[in-house]
């Protein structure tokens, strides 16, 4: 079919060019499509007869389950089947809380080809997220696993249909999802699927505020992840593996669209909490060829021994993306492994726009350049094009891999997508050679004695010592010059124990690799950072803490200020 060709064809030029970044930018054209649906189009086209692994799952208690392409594609074809049975069609809301177990990958499949709109949702939300999320999304559908259907009891009688993946039979409001089993292999859709038509709606993580609804359609991230698969450097038959939880955007990003875009498998460890040496026993133990994973997973690795298991990996391509990677966390893995970790960037709203390619020149500390397909502009407070602003997307003709709207609010998508470009809120420079620097976001950098202050720039210095594990960078309030850099910092397990002489250290360390005007001059140690469920360290909580709000509590030692080392 011509879908498949066009598509197929985008698709084989950048796994071409994945080396040759210049050819790509230059001429790569995004498929064109005004009917596509990706399940059927596509993944369908390709898993017939496909035997070889898509998916890999594995678990601590020894659990090792392989699944081919043509398994995936006949298994969702009856899920499909299924979920029209319980009453699911075209444009129905279905939200789909699971966690990495086969069943996820089945049903958003088999709800990509129905056309329903999935909200992907996280294992971790309490009863009132969901309820936020079953009232704003309009969710009728709920497909869940036993242990959380607790949360919703309060929820079902507002349901068209509760389905159970791991019930063996139907229990008081919940369907067993077992009983697709029944259903016929194949599958044929009732209605067409345009590539506008909205297909995942995304609940952003918020670090700042309430979360926004985020609306994606069947062209933007299906067919936008060709960036995404571009950045990491995906091959047919590769081994993928991405660490993140579901019901974020980045889930769908390196867990299912990027990797089944290229035909690689993707790889999944589930353990029941994060564990470096774990994950490294892992690396040596199957033949991973790429690994993503955020910037909180590459700061635990480098605490361990890495270069003693180097020669036992099959590691090609490193990546990380969530929030940008400190250089020097770069620098160690590079040493030991002899593989440089590549920064992208991008957001619930995108797919990848900015990273670092395969076979490119990698500067550390800067997050890459423009993607193929996309023309990035660093806008001034102008709205000016210049060579340090606000990151953003020029929209003239729309790319493909763009968000449809908020939506929850018109008025916030009007205002992100104005005058020609979508803008981040997101802050960088761009150097001679077109190599960008994340330096925060716009609500996060301060001035200081007029200064303009960006927390990350601190934060990646602070990372230097050898006793900072993670650090977040915020203003505090001063008479004299508005605010002053306050640095909130979790400390290596040894540094612990003799923490004032630490952080005499880091004053010490501090006063040496800080020019005056932006010098870290308060430290606070604090056990755990405050995060999102995706794992961003709320810095938003952290100034609540410094305002005295009482509804927050942190475990943390004294503030130290640099005069009490004087």
């Amino acid at each position: 079919m011509n879908k498949n060709n066009t598509f197929l064809e985008a698709r084989n030029f950048l796994i071409s060019q994945r080396i040759n970044y210049e050819d790509a930018v230059d001429q790569f054209k995004w498929p064109q499509l005004s009917e596509f649906n990706w399940a059927l189009d596509y993944f369908d086209y390709i898993a017939s007869g496909n035997h070889n692994p898509a998916l890999h799952i594995i678990n601590d208690e020894g659990d090792d389950d392989v699944y081919s392409f043509d398994q995936i594609s006949r298994r969702s074809n009856q899920v499909a089947n299924f979920l029209e049975a319980q009453g699911v069609c075209k444009g129905d809301r279905v939200l789909l809380m699971l966690g990495n177990e086969v069943a996820l990958w089945e049903v958003m499949l088999a709800s990509i080809k129905i056309g329903a709109v999935i909200i992907p949702t996280s294992e971790l939300l309490v009863e009132e997220d969901l309820l936020d999320r079953i009232h704003r999304g309009g969710a009728k559908f709920l497909i869940t696993n036993s242990n959380h259907l607790n949360k919703f009891e309060r929820f079902l009688d507002g349901m068209t249909s509760a389905i159970c993946v791991d019930l063996d039979s139907n229990l008081d409001d919940w369907i067993s999802y077992k009983s697709a089993s029944a259903f016929k292999e194949d599958f044929k859709p009732r209605e067409k699927t345009l590539a506008h038509d909205p297909l995942l709606l995304y609940f952003t993580s918020g670090t700042t505020s309430k979360p926004k609804l985020v609306l994606h359609s069947h062209q933007s991230y299906p067919v936008g992840s060709l960036t995404t698969m571009y950045w990491i450097g995906l091959k047919p038959n590769d081994v993928h593996m991405n660490i993140s939880s579901p019901g974020w955007a980045k889930h769908a990003w390196s867990c299912f669209f990027a990797p089944w875009n290229a035909e690689a498998c993707i790889f999944i460890y589930n353990s029941s909490r994060f564990n470096a040496k774990s994950l490294l026993s892992v690396l040596t133990s199957y033949p991973v060829n790429t690994l993503c994973a955020p910037a909180t997973v590459w700061r635990m690795l480098v605490q361990e021994d890495l270069s003693a298991v180097k020669s036992r990996l099959e590691l090609r391509e490193l990546v990380g993306a969530g929030e940008p990677l400190n250089p020097e966390v770069i620098q160690k893995i590079q040493k030991a492994w002899g593989i440089i970790v590549r920064d992208g960037y991008g957001q619930s709203e995108t797919t990848a726009l900015i990273g670092n390619t395969p076979g490119q020149r990698v500067k550390p500390g800067k997050m890459g350049r423009p993607l193929p397909g996309y023309e990035v502009v660093l806008l001034d407070d102008r709205g000016i094009p210049a060579q340090e602003g606000e990151v953003a997307l020029k929209i003239d003709n729309k790319p493909t891999g763009l968000m449809l709207c908020y939506e929850d609010s018109e008025e916030k998508t009007n205002e992100v997508m104005a005058e020609g470009f979508y803008r981040t809120g997101d802050t960088a420079s761009r150097d001679s050679e077109g190599y960008i620097t994340f330096i925060g976001r716009a609500d996060d950098v301060f001035k200081s004695s007029d200064y303009r202050i960006s927390p990350f720039e601190l934060e990646s210095i602070l990372m230097q010592h050898p006793a900072v594990v993670e650090v977040a960078v915020i203003p505090v309030d001063d008479p004299v010059r508005l605010y002053l850099p306050k640095a909130y910092l979790v400390l290596s397990e040894t540094a612990s124990e003799k923490e004032e002489d630490v952080v005499k250290d880091i004053f010490n360390f501090i006063s040496v690799n800080m020019a005056p005007y932006k010098r870290v001059r308060f430290i606070q140690i604090i056990d755990e950072f405050p995060k999102t469920i995706s794992g961003k360290i709320r810095r938003v909580d952290l100034r609540k803490f410094e305002n005295k709000d009482e509804s927050l509590s942190l475990n943390v030692s004294r503030e130290y200020g640099e005069k009490d080392f004087i």
